[in-house]
């Protein structure tokens, strides 16, 4: 079995070897109907807690691939098999890579025309072998979003890459997820920026080490404030290992 779904904290996360993720990927692919795949942080994890809409887009996901260190060592405290870490972007490389050896399609979401079309342009250069079949900016009036789920519908790509401007990206695609045809949906706010080089990506030593969100505070100080939830996040751990079968 290459794909277990454990839970930490009471919330899905998938033990996935990233060497049997092409494998997974495309043994998926035959399946009919939206798939979602989710990159899970800590912060994504207790959201879930609190957010029962956002819970059920995690039960429906395909797959959900913790980012987090944090998640990676709470599933052992809980005594749950060791899921492996991925690097949300690296991630997404690698699965656009797997499409574009088959020949597979892109459609591309969110994001400024100028970023979108950066991604668009650069994405054509490093994998010519992925289709890209249609394209929409994001922040698009409530009055447009009939129209964008239709023509996602009706180009029916592999791969819906969903950036910056879609409110509640995750929850919208699945909310939505019976208006669509077979497609994957990825969802990363900075993606379709990072792509376009119009935003830096956190660097893999940096990711390797665990301390991402330094990066993430730099850019916005702002997020200092969530030591208070990763103590929280703790202390959880503690009362479910305690408390909890």
């Amino acid at each position: 079995m290459e794909v277990e779904r454990i839970n930490v904290l009471g919330v899905p996360v998938d033990v996935l070897a990233p060497q049997n993720l092409e494998k997974v990927l495309f043994e998926l692919y035959e399946n009919a109907g939206t798939k979602q795949i989710i990159f899970l942080s800590v912060w994504d994890l207790l959201r879930a807690r609190k957010n029962q809409t956002y819970m059920d887009c995690l039960k429906n996901a395909a797959l959900i691939l913790p980012t987090s260190k944090s998640i990676v060592k709470g599933a052992v405290f809980l005594k749950r098999t060791r899921p492996y870490r991925y690097n949300p972007f690296t991630a997404l490389m690698n699965i656009m890579t797997c499409l574009e050896t088959r020949y597979k399609t892109l459609y591309l979401l969110g994001g400024h025309k100028s970023s979108l079309m950066g991604a668009q342009r650069n994405i054509h250069a490093t994998y010519p072998g992925l289709h890209i079949v249609g394209r929409y900016v994001g922040y698009f009036p409530k009055s447009t979003e009939k129209d964008v789920v239709e023509a996602i519908y009706k180009a029916n790509p592999s791969l819906v890459l969903v950036g910056d401007g879609i409110r509640k990206s995750e929850q919208w695609v699945h909310e939505r997820r019976n208006q669509f045809g077979s497609s994957f949906f990825i969802c990363s706010k900075d993606a379709i920026d990072i792509i376009s080089l119009r935003k830096k990506r956190v660097s893999n030593q940096t990711f390797e080490k665990g301390n991402e969100i330094w990066f993430e505070i730099f850019r916005n100080p702002i997020k200092i404030c969530l030591i208070f939830p990763y103590i929280k996040y703790k202390l959880l751990l503690v009362v479910w290992r305690l408390f909890k079968k």
